[in-house]
């Protein structure tokens, strides 16, 4: 055998090798995430309860302020739709901004994306949830995750009055199977009464033309936020949009590829407002934060998790629900990338 020969014989043999490790690797990965158990995330959820006191309780909402600091929830969601509860799992919080995603459904679904990003940006951020970005530039919010934008997807949403803001409470009511979940209206009532940046942003828009409604719109998003759930409901909700809009107990009345993709591709890139870079490099999964202490994930295909803790870091996000998942993802190699 001459020396090429050898080469390709030993490529041929390094390439195979590499293949059926490859094989291995990847049955094991999928044995590994079959594996989850309440006992998993008990153990995980203990190992970063502690994370709350490096946060800080939301208070530039005073009702918000009230929530207990220590409160720590995990939640996962399977394939085959089994629920997996550990924590406070009964402890109610509001959805604030992870209401947006079920907004843009909604405002997509009877408007089409089209005419829906003609008027807001499918950009990410470095800036904070709040921030006025480029209203004063280019006249257009930069994405539907953050305030401004969110504020002009539900003003999109056809309806008089109360009606867009129902539309969100029911579909949230059929992604999780739950029709006692409502609204708190003491956190509904502290929002409308300390909203003046919010309110700040809807009459630029208005001004913009991007908005032609009046403040029942901006009600409607105050609400929106106000609505309670669980960890669980919040797993339910990532399952959701993993799967194609099929709800977690096999339900296919709102099935939509596409749809799955938008709302994904949104929470992956500015789901997280300005923590979305690094934590697309660290969790790599399609996510989206409120102030109220919960995080939604999508594992494309797979599952859904949920994770509820209001002390917030920095960016506005759960500290020890940022952990938990991390840890999660780490352990059975959930990233996408």
């Amino acid at each position: 055998m001459n020396n090429n020969s050898f080469l390709v014989s030993a490529k041929g043999i390094c390439i195979a090798a590499f293949l059926s490790f490859n094989t291995v690797m990847f049955a094991q990965k999928t044995a590994d995430i079959s594996t989850i158990s309440e006992k998993t995330l008990s153990s995980i959820l203990e190992k970063n309860r502690t994370y709350y006191t490096k946060g800080k309780v939301a208070d530039y909402i005073p009702e918000l302020g009230n929530m207990d600091a220590k409160a720590i929830a995990f939640s996962v969601v399977e394939k085959n739709g089994k629920v997996f509860n550990v924590g406070d799992v009964q402890k109610k919080f509001t959805m604030q901004s992870i209401s947006k995603i079920i907004a843009l459904m909604i405002a997509v679904s009877e408007k089409g994306e089209t005419n829906v990003f003609d008027k807001m940006g499918y950009f990410g951020t470095d800036q904070p949830f709040n921030h006025f970005s480029n209203l004063e530039t280019t006249g257009k919010p930069l994405n539907p995750m953050m305030n401004a934008g969110a504020i002009l997807t539900t003003s999109l949403i056809s309806g008089d009055g109360e009606k867009p803001f129902l539309k969100i409470l029911d579909m949230v009511r059929y992604i999780t199977k739950n029709q006692t979940l409502d609204y708190s209206t003491s956190v509904y009532e502290s929002e409308k009464s300390t909203g003046h940046r919010n309110r700040g942003m809807f009459y630029l828009m208005k001004n913009n033309g991007l908005i032609s409604g009046n403040e029942d719109q901006l009600d409607n998003y105050f609400r929106q936020c106000s609505i309670e759930l669980t960890a669980e409901d919040l797993a339910k909700i990532g399952y959701f949009f993993a799967n194609e809009c099929v709800r977690f107990d096999g339900d296919s009345k709102y099935k939509n590829a596409e749809m799955s993709r938008l709302i994904q591709s949104q929470m992956l890139i500015a789901g997280m407002y300005e923590f979305s870079g690094e934590y697309a490099r660290t969790v790599g999964l399609p996510s989206k934060s409120g102030v109220g202490g919960g995080i939604t994930v999508s594992v494309p295909g797979k599952m859904g998790i949920g994770v509820f803790s209001p002390a917030l870091d920095q960016h506005g996000n759960s500290a020890a629900g940022y952990h938990m998942i991390l840890d999660l993802v780490k352990q059975y190699d959930l990233s996408l990338f």
